[in-house]
């Protein structure tokens, strides 16, 4: 029997179809004929009526036309789904990770003993980013995480070097390096702290133009693909969005110590797909929101067929 699976994701027009890894993790099931739907978190909604709770969405199938050039496509019809009748849910809009996204890991959790949701609400709600890497201290670089601007300054004279990001950005948005010269702290954090009361992480500069910001792919907190990010020129951000070029690269001795130090975490928080940032010997960020870099992984390391990451994705999931 075809099985029903949702997508909650962005729209499809927004999205870099030809690496995007939402569609990529669709491709293998589509392939397998079952039965694939699409809807924005903004067609989620919560019913509360005779002491009942329903979750629904207005949703579309989606259509997978295999070797078109552009093989997604949405039914025209939208059709009113009980998302309780899904056997598989998956959460994978993108970013921000803001009171909208936070909502929809609340709304689904009501789902969590009816319906199979990857990764799990609850796990993604308590691990944004770049606070999950926090309960692993010894793997981080020296950070500091604040809005106390004496306390920035007394961090930026300690080491020198610093790099300074919005606790829950995303994508290089807000990236900012500042050498222990540079007199533009005091107006950077004046104009940041104006727009949002969001906190910041500063930390020590790692040298991510000599070992690139390499992403590591992991299901079940396995390591099964990675690729390292270099910067464009002029540039310290590791973000294909600015620019970025991704390089093959390999998973070394400390990438796997890595993954062994947080998988059980990852296993206990129901995150089943993750991608690791790491920038030299040190983990940066730990995605669990909308982990990308599946078709590049594979592509780099030449992986096809079966042994793509799409495909263990679903056999991991028995599918």
């Amino acid at each position: 029997m075809p099985l029903r699976i949702a997508f909650q994701m962005d729209p499809l027009e927004r999205l870099f179809k030809r690496l995007d890894s939402t569609l990529e993790i669709a491709r293998p099931v589509a392939e397998q004929g079952h039965e694939l739907f699409h809807y924005e978190p903004r067609n989620l909604r919560m019913n509360i009526e005779t002491n009942k709770v329903s979750i629904m969405a207005r949703a579309h199938k989606m259509i997978y036309t295999a070797d078109a050039e552009d093989p997604w496509s949405l039914a025209k019809d939208e059709e009113e789904c009980d998302l309780s009748t899904f056997n598989i849910i998956l959460m994978r809009q993108d970013p921000p990770f803001d009171l909208t996204y936070i909502t929809a890991t609340h709304i689904l959790e009501h789902l969590k003993d009816k319906v199979r949701i990857v990764n799990d609400p609850v796990g993604v709600r308590n691990a944004p980013e770049k606070l999950l890497i926090t309960h692993f201290p010894h793997l981080m670089p020296p950070t500091v995480i604040t809005r106390d601007r004496l306390a920035i300054e007394d961090f930026r004279r300690q080491y020198q070097d610093i790099i300074l990001k919005p606790l829950h950005g995303f994508a290089g948005h807000g990236v900012f390096h500042l050498r222990a010269d540079d007199d533009n702290l005091p107006g950077l954090l004046e104009t940041l702290g104006a727009m949002n009361s969001e906190p910041w992480m500063i930390q020590r500069y790692l040298a991510v133009e000599k070992f690139g910001d390499k992403r590591i792919v992991v299901l079940e907190g396995d390591p099964v693909g990675a690729f390292v990010r270099m910067p464009a020129k002029g540039d310290v951000r590791g973000n294909m969005r600015v620019g970025a070029q991704p390089q093959k690269t390999e998973i070394t001795k400390r990438d796997h110590e890595i993954c062994e130090i947080i998988a059980a975490s990852l296993r206990e928080r129901g995150l089943f797909l993750a991608g690791l940032d790491v920038i030299g010997d040190y983990l940066t960020e730990i995605n669990v929101t909308s982990p990308t870099g599946l078709k590049v992984a594979d592509r780099l390391q030449g992986r096809s067929g079966n042994d793509r990451i799409a495909e263990q994705f679903w056999r991991r999931l028995n599918i």
